[in-house]
């Protein structure tokens, strides 16, 4: 916002974060585009290559850094920021403590890809706010849970077993069992 002369008030940022696909979207997006009035709806699930979204990568690979480096400094100055994600995306997410509006340093705006027939077309709408604190949902989205050790150990320990049991890994065996 600014002044009545121009001058700066407020500030903030807005994170639009897409989410990176795994498979093929190029054979799909031609077939669809030969006829997008028939084939706004088609089916592509079972094809070799089905796209898919990596919520996964998406997170630790875009969204955190982008958190981390322009939210610590918007955060460092004060600033607000929001985040604008797909409903599915956020879903993915570890649950993040809301507070109020009026308390937030960000704001996650949730979007819905929503299919209009009389228009035959897909547009956003948003779906909800989510209202949060900059280091508390930084610290969620960061930071795995470490889980029980004991059921780490024992899905270890049977993946090492079926190893030995087919000879896989024979030699190594025998040679760590010398040592």
């Amino acid at each position: 916002s600014y002044d009545h002369v121009g001058r700066i008030i407020d500030y903030g940022a807005l994170e639009v974060q897409s989410v990176y696909i795994s498979g093929n979207i190029g054979v799909p997006f031609r077939h669809y585009m030969e006829a997008p009035e028939k084939r706004f709806d088609m089916n592509w699930l079972g094809h070799r290559n089905y796209p898919r979204p990596d919520y996964l990568s998406s997170s630790r690979k875009r969204l955190a850094p982008q958190l981390i480096y322009k939210g610590g400094i918007l955060n460092a100055w004060k600033r607000k920021m929001a985040v604008a994600i797909n409903s599915g995306f956020f879903q993915t997410l570890p649950p993040l403590e809301e507070v109020p509006a009026q308390q937030a340093e960000m704001a996650w705006f949730v979007y819905e890809l929503s299919f209009n027939p009389d228009l035959k077309k897909y547009s956003l709408r948003k779906d909800r706010v989510v209202f949060t604190m900059f280091e508390p949902s930084l610290h969620k989205i960061t930071r795995s849970e470490a889980g029980n050790e004991e059921d780490f150990l024992t899905k270890l320990q049977a993946k090492l077993n079926r190893k030995l049991d087919n000879g896989s890994l024979s030699g190594f065996a025998a040679d760590a069992h010398d040592e």
